[in-house]
């Protein structure tokens, strides 16, 4: 059985990442934000949160990088334009090439989880494009933040339809 999702308030005590006002532009036809926004501004706020393991923007001009395999997407409420918004990230586990992470998107003004993005993310290497172990450095600094992460006094609320392999 799937756990339920985390209250505003676990999750608010996460470390913050993509914080933001919902922008003009962001908005679509129903006066909310568009549905593709809320992927991308969680991929953003995931990205955000790998640069103290070692995985920093720049890091394809140093040959690696993080590609998608997965998500899985859920939508649990609306989010307007002007409401405070920001990303929470908890990761779940790491294989040889993989990390699988859960990523919330928080609407701070209403107090309320909105968003949940459920993903798998690879190691490339850029030179061949192929997946790649991750660096040793990396591997240790995800190592840890994933048993950090398991600490956390909540069950991680996983969608069963993806994992690593």
């Amino acid at each position: 059985m799937r756990a339920p999702h985390p209250p505003y308030e676990q999750l608010a005590d996460l470390p913050a990442y993509a914080v933001q006002p919902v922008p003009v532009a962001f908005e679509d036809a129903n006066g909310h934000l568009n549905v593709r926004h809320y992927t991308g501004i969680a991929s953003e706020g995931l990205d955000e949160s790998l640069v103290p393991q070692g995985i920093s923007q720049n890091w394809p001009a140093k040959g690696h990088a993080c590609f998608s395999a997965e998500h899985h997407l859920v939508y649990l409420a609306e989010m307007r334009t002007g409401d405070m918004m920001s990303t929470r990230v908890r990761l779940l586990g790491r294989s040889e090439r993989a990390v699988h992470a859960l990523v919330y998107l928080l609407d701070d003004s209403h107090e309320r989880l909105s968003f949940v993005m459920e993903e798998v993310f690879l190691h490339i290497d850029m030179e061949t494009r192929r997946t790649a172990p991750w660096p040793e450095d990396v591997a240790a600094a995800l190592d840890e933040r994933i048993a950090e992460d398991a600490r956390l006094p909540w069950e991680p609320d996983v969608s069963g339809s993806m994992g690593l392999r």
